[in-house]
């Protein structure tokens, strides 16, 4: 459960039960004043009592701890009101933060609204928001304990300087943190290396994909020695990199394929001619909240070809229809 991946920097496993990412990488930077825990894992009693042993193994004293999330997600932030010290922070972008407060406070879901007009059964929208850890697992508010982070500001800890990078794509407000002196690069779910980070579209993003591929492009040239991801396992940086620009490029050729081959589907019936990774017989098989992620990321794809002019859409008996320009 736990590793020491450099020097007073420890990564503990918080499991995920239930969920395919099996596993959140939280880790405990130990400095001479204070500690920085960075991710906590969803709100609930198996990922809680997973952190609590290994930061009592670790002997991390609450009183003197932070706590730092890179995205606003819940199995990131869940918690991270139960782990930080009485007047000590919840570090959060600024982006991020002020959505969480947002998502938090609203009694309509705009992702919902949206998904069921591209075509999502109604129903099976209202059974995944019935289960959604985004709300059922999240911290309950964003207190006067949260402080955001721009884009470029530093933390320190002990000897470590975390230099704040703002990512946008996963989240409107997803960071990265770079220890420039070290080498080590925090990539939260911006850079995963055995999974695909899922990439879908944000009511304040007007193109989520394309302000993925350039964050990727922004930090690919980081002199990066080791890369301390989210979640599984790490890898090469830069190579890992120019992996998802081409996973991505490649996708959005077969979403375009689809849409020239059938114009007027909705989002929904596109997803369902995609290839995804998932063991299911049939579209109509697919496991329901596999069915959510899917057409989300077909969404960003489609929002990334609609925003260069490749595709267009028209809404017709109250659903959007794609067709090629």
């Amino acid at each position: 459960m736990i590793e020491e991946v450099a020097k007073n920097i420890y990564r503990v496993g918080v499991p995920l039960p239930g969920n395919p990412l099996k596993e959140l990488n939280s880790y405990l930077i130990r400095g001479e004043d204070s500690d920085l825990l960075i991710d906590t894992g969803f709100r609930r009693p198996a990922c809680r009592e997973a952190l609590e042993a290994g930061l009592a193994q670790l002997g991390s004293d609450p009183r003197r701890r932070d706590v730092l999330a890179t995205h606003l997600h819940s199995d990131h932030s869940g918690m991270a009101d139960l782990f930080v010290g009485p007047g000590r922070h919840i570090y959060m972008g600024r982006v991020d933060m002020e959505f969480l407060d947002q998502f938090l406070h609203s009694g309509v879901d705009r992702r919902t609204l949206r998904f069921v007009s591209e075509g999502f059964p109604p129903e099976l929208a209202q059974a995944v928001n019935e289960t959604n850890p985004a709300r059922k697992e999240a911290v309950p508010a964003v207190t006067p304990a949260f402080r955001g982070l721009e884009d470029g500001e530093v933390l320190q800890v002990g000897e470590y300087r975390l230099q704040t990078l703002l990512v946008p794509g996963h989240t409107p407000g997803n960071c990265m943190f770079w220890l420039e002196e070290q080498g080590i690069m925090f990539s939260g779910d911006h850079i995963l290396f055995d999974i695909t980070p899922n990439i879908t579209e944000w009511a304040t993003l007007d193109d989520a994909l394309g302000d993925y591929l350039d964050s990727l492009e922004r930090v690919r040239d980081y002199p990066v020695k080791r890369t301390l991801p989210g979640h599984r396992a790490t890898g090469d940086y830069r190579g890992r990199i120019d992996h998802l620009l081409v996973h991505h490029r490649e996708r959005l050729a077969e979403a375009m394929t689809v849409v020239e081959a059938n114009p007027g589907l909705t989002a929904y019936e596109i997803a369902g001619k995609m290839t995804w990774k998932i063991r299911s017989d049939s579209w109509e098989t697919f496991p329901m909240v596999q069915k959510w992620f899917a057409v989300g990321e077909c969404l960003s794809h489609l929002d990334y070809l609609r925003k260069r002019d490749k595709v267009r859409r028209e809404q017709k008996d109250g659903l959007w229809r794609y067709e090629a320009v």
